[in-house]
């Protein structure tokens, strides 16, 4: 591609990163199946989409379209996919340390990080999401230390992270396990010292919030302490803990913790969550599961294909992410993992629902995305068959009423 060509291409792609509300359009959509994620799938089915929110959802026998809306077409359309945990847009293509900052290593609790200044929204990944059917990213800083910092939920569009902004702080991702230790001869470097350090770390905050009750000049500038207050966020349950938790003992140190501070606490990764299935259901959390072909070595040795199902069959509430990826092209794909998961006992519609509706309740959006209902965001990706079928490309992508992605994917 010569110069001019590839300065107009990097122009549309920006123009199409641009904020949905700057372009919204009346839209309908049409399916030969369609899977709206609130009901059973509806055959010949129609959306429609005005001023960026769903105003219609049904049979096209009796679902009529708006004279003057532009129509797509595609045999199969569900709601636009949820990654439930990504570090995409902090971690880049590039894999450079100029793009890479989803952990900051300079200590090993940091709670106070946010994401929302870090998170570029124009990141070449984003894009390459947006064409997959990705329309929303719960994304923020990643694995590698005790806690590595703030998550937020975005939208795949826009030039600034104001543009794509749902959630500004959505969680407090912590990391247990060999994954999280310190580098040799830093704490922590074992699993008894990540718990002591995080307790700690939570028991100090607690403190401190006890002496701004009794003190009258609580506001003062001297006082503030960031990781305290982000922590107090967490124990006044404003905010859940994300804690990444592989082994099933990672994963009991995590419920421990949240039944003794009484917090809420997301259960992600969980690659032996099969193991603990009864206790997981007992302390009632979430799980955002890890991306099935993930790499099966070190706390990952025991991943299996069939968790998905063995959660599902246990009445626990899970979701699918692509997770954090050392190596280029540093991101997983939600719509192929959970099509692994869908051959191996979890089935069509339950692996949809988990990258969907149930990604939207895992990080807390659901009044909003995941499913095509009369009021949610006119958030829709278009395919040309079974959307698990690696074969069948993504025809397009609309995002809050505009056509985002229109090639063939």
């Amino acid at each position: 591609m010569n110069f001019i060509a590839h300065s107009k291409a990097a122009f549309a792609a920006l123009a199409l990163a641009a904020s949905p509300a700057l372009f919204a359009q009346d839209v309908a959509v049409r399916a030969d199946t369609l899977h709206t994620m609130a009901g059973d799938p509806i055959a010949d089915g129609v959306v429609v989409i005005e001023d960026g929110v769903i105003t219609a959802v049904g049979p096209a026998a009796s679902t009529p379209i708006p004279n003057g809306v532009r129509v797509l077409s595609a045999p199969v359309v569900t709601p636009g996919l949820i990654d439930a945990h990504s570090t995409v847009g902090l971690a880049g293509y590039l894999n450079q340390d100029a793009d890479q900052d989803q952990l900051e290593r300079s200590a090993p609790i940091q709670p106070h990080l946010r994401a929302i200044d870090a998170y570029n929204p124009r990141e070449a990944l984003v894009e390459w999401l947006r064409g997959l059917g990705v329309t929303t990213l719960h994304t923020g800083h990643g694995p590698g230390a005790l806690v590595s910092g703030q998550t937020i939920v975005v939208k795949t569009v826009g030039n600034t992270v104001e543009d794509a902004l749902m959630v500004e702080r959505a969680m407090i991702a912590a990391n247990f396990g060999a994954r999280a230790y310190g580098r040799e001869g830093a704490a922590p470097g074992t699993r008894s010292k990540q718990i002591a350090m995080l307790r700690g770390a939570l028991i100090k905050a607690q403190g401190d919030m006890a002496s701004f009750d009794a003190d009258e000049d609580e506001d003062s500038p001297a006082r503030r302490d960031l990781v305290n207050e982000t922590l107090q966020a967490v124990l006044a349950r404003e905010v859940p803990l994300m804690i990444t938790a592989w082994r099933e003992r990672d994963i009991l140190n995590a419920l421990r913790l949240a039944e003794e501070f009484g917090i809420e606490v997301v259960i992600d990764g969980a690659a032996e969550a099969y193991l603990v299935t009864d206790q997981l259901r007992e302390a009632g959390v979430t799980v955002i599961l890890h991306p099935p072909r993930a790499r099966q070595f070190g706390d990952l040795e025991n991943a299996s294909f069939t968790t998905a199902a063995a959660l599902r069959d246990a009445g626990i509430p899970f979701a699918f992410q692509s997770g954090f990826e050392g190596y280029v092209p540093k991101t997983r794909v939600v719509l192929w993992e959970a099509a692994v998961a869908a051959a191996n006992g979890l089935g069509q519609q339950d692996a949809l629902a988990a990258i969907t509706i149930d990604a939207a309740r895992a990080i807390g959006v659901e009044d909003r995305v995941g499913s095509l209902e009369v009021g949610k965001h006119g958030d829709v990706a278009l395919f040309e068959g079974d959307p698990f079928e690696t074969t069948n490309r993504t025809l397009g992508v609309v995002i809050e009423g505009v056509v985002v992605s229109e090639t063939p994917r």
